[in-house]
């Protein structure tokens, strides 16, 4: 193997090695055991980057650093231990890094109880973080998420605010019942074609040459939508996702809302629509309505909310309706434009948690109500939080921007998608509605009763260098995508195009003339590829208690 395979590899072996380490009852001194963490959660970030940094594109079966290994015991039923990375999986490999080492410094400095088992478990989930983005193999796609999964119910239960055991419950049987639904979505997939192997490539392939009907089609991305859906929070189903964030550790919560809940978007983008174009052409207009569902009544919700966490988490939920109404465009723009979206809103999600636990630990409240007043006591927490609010309302400079304008762009591709399009732009109001009024009450204005009591006890002080530091490399990262978009949507793009050919045929043929439609493959193939393929030069769209 060469140094970007064992790269690759040890992302998720690291990690997995440090938990076990910090489980054995080896390491004997805390501050050891955060030292060890340290590595653990620092080394797939730096993985990531280096990966990201050395990705020249992908091989003929489309992955790049492949890992393989044949002899896994289970070689009989096609399922081999397959590592890779492509122009999609890459950035939210690196996205996954970075979140999981701010995470990891977050907790670190949380002084949580029995800190080396909150560690293990954390390093634990990472593990299956990384692994889910790098497998190519289906089987240990879902057994990596399931990974990641088992410490998250663990963690809300030991660690967790309010309600914890009760909530802990809720999200392990919606995320449960979720991951057997589409486990059922992608064994049917895999036997209806009778692939040799259960991996991406040779699926896609099978696939290619049998075919399946239309019905069947419509049968396995329902089940695929339904199973993967509930597991991103779509509505109806959203309803253990806020609860379960407000009451997780920040850490977790970091985890889960801006890395895990992607898994479902990603086997949509990477499987299920590729795969199935007219299954998806199917169940397009219901997924739409769904979606704004997230956008609109969850965005309402969102308003409605006083408590910094609470309304962070339904501001994650809401916004996973736009990657949804990406992926109901069945184009590439549109699944582009979602990846895009997915890697900043993981960076966005994930800095707004980590602020709030620093509001918690100034103003010892949640209650936006309850606090006032503190830019002028920390000025830089006030930039880094007005800095976050607006990368989640799509104020360009940020990632966040190009992954919304693309959506936008690929719904009014369609002439049938416009009022969709106009319905989701209601969305940018909520967002700067609820975003802002959070930087009015808690940074400006007068302080609360209880913060001005507060204060001459316990002064105020503003982000020491081991808070600056996980928010500066997540707000960093943030910045990159948004000032350089191409620096991963030209990855994206050379992915999404060549592998959405026959779902853009399928999608556009609808509402485009049939003098502007050309079979994929054919002497002009590339011009039916619409914005999101790479085809010139220019530049494209790119609660208390609380850890």
């Amino acid at each position: 193997m060469n140094v970007d395979q064992i790269l690759l590899l040890s992302s998720i072996l690291v990690p997995a090695v440090v938990s076990v380490l910090l489980l054995s009852g080896l390491i004997g001194k805390d501050e050891l055991a955060k030292q060890l963490a340290f590595i653990g959660l620092g080394f797939p970030c730096l993985a990531g980057i280096v990966l990201f940094i050395s990705f020249s594109g992908t091989t003929d079966d489309g992955y790049c650093f492949e890992v393989l290994f044949e002899e896994t015991g289970l070689q009989q039923l096609g399922i081999t231990f397959h590592l890779g990375l492509n122009g999609v999986s890459s950035p939210l490999f690196a996205m996954a890094g970075i979140v999981g080492f701010a995470a990891g410094l977050a907790a670190i400095g949380s002084g949580a109880e029995r800190i080396k088992l909150y560690l293990a478990l954390l390093c634990f989930m990472q593990s299956g973080l990384m692994g889910l983005f790098a497998s190519v193999d289906l089987f240990f796609y879902y057994l990596f998420h399931e990974f990641a999964l088992i410490p998250t119910f663990i963690m809300i239960g030991l660690w967790g605010g309010r309600d914890r055991r009760s909530v802990a419950l809720e999200i392990t049987i919606y995320l449960t019942l979720g991951a057997l639904i589409s486990l059922g979505g992608l064994v049917a997939l895999n036997v209806m074609v009778d692939a040799v192997k259960f991996d991406f490539p040779t699926l896609s392939k099978a696939l290619l040459e049998t075919g399946l009907l239309e019905s069947t089609e419509a049968k396995i991305f329902g089940l695929l939508l339904l199973g993967l859906g509930i597991l991103v929070a779509l509505f109806p189903f959203h309803t253990w996702a806020a609860r379960g964030y407000e009451a997780a550790p920040t850490s977790v919560s970091m985890l889960h809302a801006g890395v895990l809940k992607k898994f479902g978007l990603y086997g949509l983008v990477q499987i299920a629509v590729p795969l199935l174009p007219a299954g998806a052409a199917e169940w397009s207009s219901w997924l739409m309505w769904l979606a704004l569902g997230n956008v609109l009544f969850v965005g309402l919700v969102t308003v409605a909310q006083n408590n910094l966490k609470s309304m962070v988490g339904y501001g994650s939920v809401m916004h996973m309706g736009y990657c949804f109404l990406g992926i109901a465009t069945i184009s590439s723009l549109g699944a582009g434009s979602t990846v895009m979206l997915m890697v900043a809103h993981g960076l966005s999600v994930s800095l707004m948690f980590l602020l709030s636990t620093f509001i918690y630990r100034r103003s010892g409240t949640f209650e936006m109500n309850d606090m006032g007043g503190l830019a002028g006591k920390t000025p830089v927490l006030a930039c880094f939080f007005v800095a976050a609010s607006l990368a989640t309302i799509g104020l360009p400079g940020f990632g966040n921007f190009w992954g919304e304008f693309g959506v936008f762009l690929s719904l009014g591709q369609n002439p049938d998608h416009l009022l969709f399009l106009g319905l989701a732009a209601l969305g940018i109001i909520i967002s700067a509605i609820f975003g802002l009024r959070a930087v009015s009450r808690i940074f400006f204005g007068s302080p609360s009763e209880s913060l001005a009591e507060r204060a001459p006890k316990d002064p105020i002080r503003d982000l020491q260098l081991g808070e600056i530091l996980p928010a500066g490399l997540i707000l960093a990262a943030l910045l990159f995508i948004g000032l350089w978009p191409r620096g991963i949507s030209d990855r994206i793009n050379s992915e999404i195009g060549p592998r959405y050919e026959r779902v853009d045929y399928v999608g556009l043929s609808a509402f485009t003339p049939a003098c502007c439609l050309i079979e994929p493959g054919g002497e002009d193939a590339n011009q039916s590829l619409p914005l999101g393929a790479p085809q010139s030069d220019a530049e494209p769209l790119s609660p208390p208690n609380d850890n």
